[in-house]
């Protein structure tokens, strides 16, 4: 059977807008770009690169993406407001193919406590406001922010009003993640019934996950005639996060007898892509997270192992190297040389510069003298400790010796390098972390309040590497740092010095006050 356009659904990534939201994800201007060009390569449709009018590192940021765009359409999101939508196409207008996005939250409960204004003010403002935005750009999206908790009929008008004023895509989000597959799908069947124009627009769904049915609300969507998923990278977003691009993409792939779409993703590129928006977000992949979690292909019970080696069919329904993930698992030892460890990488994703590998080679190889098999999740876990090892970084550990046992005081002996001048000196605390932590405050004082420390074992065994992550909010500003180490309280150190860094970074950051979602 061939592909039609009419069975064609459209990836809208907002993995850099909405998945940025995530308390402690925010991304710097060089991460973005880097993931911004992995989606294009990958085949999203639309990128929805930032929220232009929200600061400047924002614009930059999407007017950059804008111009090193190739294939994507480049989106801006605004406000319903000239100021916003014009702020939003100075940014996008280079792009080869821009788009302005603009929102309006339009639920009984946004339009009294949100925008206060009534219907008919709402109404008129969304005319002006997308016949404003058309007039800068003929791809113009509309979002009625809450459709899912707006009344029938109001919704219905406003998307008419919408349409009429020149929207060519029209978004239906549950930003609350209140819906359900059937509603989310009966909603769209209404809209197409009743809004003159409906069926000559496109129609998206952008869906939250906070009672986990953003995916199959999405999918439900689609089949009453959506043709424009809005998700992001490993389900990243603010509270239960959004519907993840590789479940409505697999999910599309594998059971194409009852789901009939396409999309233009190239699947193999999933793995990396999961991976490096988790190393760049420092929100770690659950391990049972479908289609890109360490466990998603794994089988552990002896009736699955059994029926795995007489046919991988019996227990999986798509293959591993589908989604990009390499078959091998182990190999690589403090022998391996160069040319191995690059060929590995390649495999798991990860494409190194030639200064980029004489650093990692590096590491490598002082990680491979301290451990006797280095596995893929050890190399996976060192790609993130190096992303967020910036060399502009203002602190650094440079050493680290503790004191620790049954018998007290535990104490840490720490040298930073702070902006290129060592500082030590000696703290005690409750355990060698608290000491450390301790230690970094008192060299570098600051009013930050840790609000979340997390260590995971990348692997098996007391060889392991800890992979630590901590969140610090300042002043209303969070930021999430990472590291690994086969010393737990290194990696401590460096998280924690990571996530400081972050911190001097976002103090000029503003955010904005209203988001859709």
């Amino acid at each position: 059977m061939t592909n039609s356009k009419q069975d064609q659904v459209l990836i809208f990534d907002t993995t850099l807008r909405d998945g940025e939201q995530s308390p402690g994800a925010t991304m710097t201007l060089e991460e973005k770009l880097e993931i911004a060009e992995l989606l294009d390569q990958m085949g999203v449709d639309i990128i929805e690169a930032g929220f232009p009018i929200a600061s400047e590192g924002d614009f930059e940021a999407v007017s950059k993406i804008a111009a090193q765009a190739k294939n994507a359409v480049i989106c801006g999101l605004s406000r319903a407001n000239f100021m916003d939508i014009d702020r939003c196409w100075e940014a996008v207008k280079h792009a080869a193919r821009p788009r302005i996005h603009t929102f309006i939250g339009t639920s009984p409960l946004h339009r009294e406590y949100q925008v206060r204004m009534d219907m008919e003010e709402m109404a008129e403002q969304i005319e002006k406001t997308v016949a404003h935005a058309r007039n800068l750009c003929d791809n113009v999206q509309w979002s009625a922010m809450d459709a899912t908790r707006t009344e029938e009929d109001y919704l219905a008008r406003v998307c008419e009003i919408a349409i009429k004023a020149g929207a060519t895509t029209i978004n239906i989000p549950d930003t609350v993640g209140y819906t359900a597959p059937r509603e989310s799908a009966d909603i769209i069947k209404m809209l197409l019934e009743r809004v003159p124009g409906m069926d000559e627009v496109t129609i998206a769904t952008h869906c939250h996950n906070d009672l986990g049915m953003a995916t199959a609300n999405s999918l439900a969507a689609v089949e009453a005639g959506a043709r424009q998923i809005e998700c992001t990278i490993n389900g990243l977003g603010e509270r239960a996060g959004n519907t993840a691009l590789e479940e409505v993409v697999m999910a599309m792939r594998v059971r194409n007898d009852i789901m009939p779409y396409h999309t233009g993703i190239d699947a193999t590129r999933l793995m990396q892509a999961s991976r490096m928006v988790a190393t760049v977000s420092g929100f770690p992949v659950q391990f049972n997270k479908a289609i890109v979690g360490k466990n998603a292909f794994a089988h552990e019970s002896g009736i699955h192992q059994d029926g795995m080696l007489k046919h991988a069919g019996t227990f999986e329904i798509m293959r591993p190297e589908d989604v990009g993930l390499s078959e091998t698992s182990l190999v690589m030892g403090k022998h391996s040389g160069r040319a191995a460890l690059r060929a590995k990488l390649n495999d798991l994703g990860f494409e190194l510069g030639d200064n980029q590998l004489k650093d990692v080679f590096v590491r490598f190889k002082d990680l491979a003298d301290r451990k006797k098999e280095v596995f893929d999740e050890d190399l996976i876990a060192l790609m993130q400790d190096s992303s967020t090892s910036a060399v502009h970084d203002r602190i650094r550990v440079k050493s680290l010796r503790v004191v620790c046992g049954t018998e007290g005081p535990q104490t840490a002996d720490l040298t930073l390098s702070i902006d290129g001048q060592d500082m030590s000196v000696q703290e005690t605390g409750d355990g060698p972390v608290d000491a450390t932590f301790n230690a970094v405050q008192s060299l570098f004082p600051h009013e930050a309040k840790l609000a979340l420390y997390q260590v995971h074992a990348v692997t098996e065994g007391t060889d392991a590497q800890a992979t630590v992550s901590v969140r610090m909010e300042e002043n209303g500003k969070i930021a999430m740092g990472q590291s690994a180490d086969t010393d737990t309280v290194v990696a401590s150190a460096k998280a924690y010095v990571n996530a400081l860094n972050k911190l001097l970074v976002r103090r000029e950051k503003t955010a904005p006050q209203e988001l859709v979602g």
